[in-house]
């Protein structure tokens, strides 16, 4: 691809022995949400009141975000509207701290002490640029400069802040060297240990140092590289808390975020599934259950994530991916036969030890965890045999025997191919109905009787009935065995019903209570060596197994002509 000489490769922080790769995510970050901030900004059309104030709820009641920037209340109206109506109309839980977030510039500082009065917790979240392209580019200064404009801007808080505070408000400071992956970290360290300097941090009164990767520009581990080197070199890191800001340029928040999160910070800025400016910032979702499925408690809840994704989609006028982690509709699908095989094989040996670990392949978190509705394996052409039986045993009852799941899968496989799309559950059943409960020829079982008895302490069943052959032959049958099944094939011996061998069977029940009903599933070879399944179901077992005879029976004569015909050419 031309054109490639022309962009400037990152160049790495050198680090000696460093330690983060060492170390394990152990315990849930504190989470700041930015969805309305950076996530109302990134959007085409931005949320109104209303919109906003259902996100807010939603973040605070459903989820238990303790921590939310609700706006640039300096920069617009409509920011500060939602910020008055937020402290105003009660909608702020003793728990929960605001943030407001203003650039390092004096009168928009002035409008930001305004809109937060009366709050009961805030952070006051002051920025500036410092990176080496913005100095460079946007503000024509150096170190020294974007310095002293961090240094003047705390200086006018701290001093702002000091009435606010005795009148009782919980005020705490943030401040963010904007685009921090691209500034050099000596001049980084030197910066905000000013800052920390001129806002009389302490370790009793600490000052949050948000990170962000305002453009991501790096791989994750060189991005912990850097913050390891800044928390070493930061005097008085006792008096900070380290927060990340990721935004996802390379494709690589999460990653950065985890990374970030082994080089020592504690605290994290997101946004619901990664909205945000340009390519978004680091969706909170993904990393809380990264950590959940890890065993770490992330301490938010998105165990109803349908109705998360339904107010963010509604407020938004965004849409969830299907390929969303955690979230899209097709996370936890599987089309792969091979993997919906693995799927099911994982619930079952779930069930064969007993146990409570969660150990089902191909699916890394449970998804009733998130609420979702439970469908693991979905139909196309790619789909093996297992997954149409998967469908048939969670969905609708029906246990096949593993014997005769290729079978019934070559039938599904068949009208995908046909169909060219994913087959819903609704259309397999309707499959399966036709292949083995709506056969009704070429033999109908018109009455039948089923009598057993006991004689020397040897059980013997009796079969009696009437068999109609197409629409014009009837034909009584009688006969005994050792059961049910063996009764009736000894009943049909002398016609041309009998040219099959039984092979095995399968019954389980398919209802509880009182309608409860059987299915029985016979598999017979016929003279050639075809195996071909039937499915019978009644209140009976007994009579459910005839029915499966049958089936399987007629199923069998469908090719017994081309297999007579090519034993002729032969």
């Amino acid at each position: 691809m031309k054109g490639f000489e022309k962009y400037i490769p990152f160049v790495p922080q050198k680090i000696e022995n460093r330690t983060w790769p060492d170390n394990t995510i152990t315990k849930a970050p504190t989470w700041c949400s930015v969805d309305l901030r950076d996530g109302n900004q990134a959007l085409i059309d931005p949320m109104n009141m209303e919109e906003k104030l259902e996100m807010f709820h939603m973040l605070v009641d459903t989820i238990g975000v303790k921590e939310i920037e609700i706006g640039f209340p300096s920069a617009s109206d409509t920011d500060y509207e939602i910020c008055r109506e937020l402290i105003e109309g009660g909608h702020i839980p003793d728990d929960v701290t605001i943030q407001v977030l203003v650039q390092a510039r004096p009168h928009l500082i002035k409008k930001t002490f305004e809109a937060i009065q009366g709050a009961k917790h805030v952070i006051f979240h002051f920025y500036n640029s410092t990176s080496t392209l913005q100095r460079e580019v946007v503000f024509r200064t150096d170190v020294a400069g974007v310095k002293q404009i961090a240094m003047d801007a705390a200086d006018l808080i701290y001093e702002m802040a000091q009435p606010v505070i005795a009148s009782g408000m919980d005020l705490r400071f943030e401040y963010s060297p904007e685009s921090f992956m691209g500034t050099e970290m000596d001049a980084a360290v030197e910066i905000c240990e000013a800052v920390l300097d001129h806002l009389h941090a302490d370790e009793d009164h600490k000052v949050i140092l948000n990170l962000p990767t305002t453009v991501e520009n790096c791989m994750p581990n060189q991005f912990a590289d850097e913050l390891e080197y800044f928390i070493r070199k930061l005097p008085g890191r006792e008096r900070a808390i380290i927060s990340l800001h990721p935004h996802n340029d390379r494709g690589c928040g999460v990653a950065t975020t985890e990374t970030g999160l082994l080089a020592g910070a504690e605290r994290v800025e997101a946004c619901l599934f990664g909205n945000g400016e340009r390519t978004g910032n680091v969706d909170m979702i993904t990393v809380a259950m990264n950590m959940y499925v890890q065993g770490v408690d992330p301490e938010l809840d998105f165990t109803d994530m349908e109705k998360i994704i339904d107010m963010y989609e509604r407020c938004t006028k965004m849409r969830v991916p299907e390929r969303q982690p955690y979230a899209g509709d097709l996370v936890f699908t599987a089309f792969s036969g091979s993997h919906q095989d693995a799927i099911n094989k994982g619930f079952e040996y779930m069930k064969e030890i007993n146990t409570s670990k969660w150990m089902v392949p191909y699916l890394p978190i449970n998804p009733l965890d998130l609420g979702r509705d439970y469908e693991p394996v979905r139909i196309n052409s790619q789909s093996g045999k297992g997954g149409a039986a998967f469908i048939m045993h969670h969905k609708f009852g029906y246990d096949m025997p593993k014997a005769m799941h290729a079978e019934f899968g070559a039938v599904v496989q068949e009208e995908s191919d046909r169909q060219g799309v994913e087959l819903k559950s609704d259309t397999i059943w309707e499959l399966f109905e036709k292949e083995y409960l709506q056969v009704t020829g070429p033999y109908r079982v018109l009455n039948s009787k089923l009598n057993a008895d006991v004689e020397d302490g040897v059980a013997h069943s009796y079969f009696y009935g009437k068999i109609q052959h197409k629409e014009e032959t009837i034909f009584e049958v009688k006969g005994e065995g050792n059961g049910p099944i063996d009764a009736f094939f000894n009943a049909i011996k002398d016609e041309r019903m009998n040219r099959f061998e039984f092979i095995d069977y399968k019954e389980h029940a398919i209802s509880k209570g009182s309608d409860s009903k059987a299915v029985a599933y016979i598999q017979l070879r016929d003279r050639w060596g075809n195996d071909f399944f039937g499915v019978g179901v009644d209140s009976n077992i007994s009579m459910a197994s005839i029915k499966g005879i049958i089936c399987a029976i007629n199923r069998g004569k469908k090719i017994e002509h081309i297999m007579e015909a090519m034993e002729a050419e032969q």
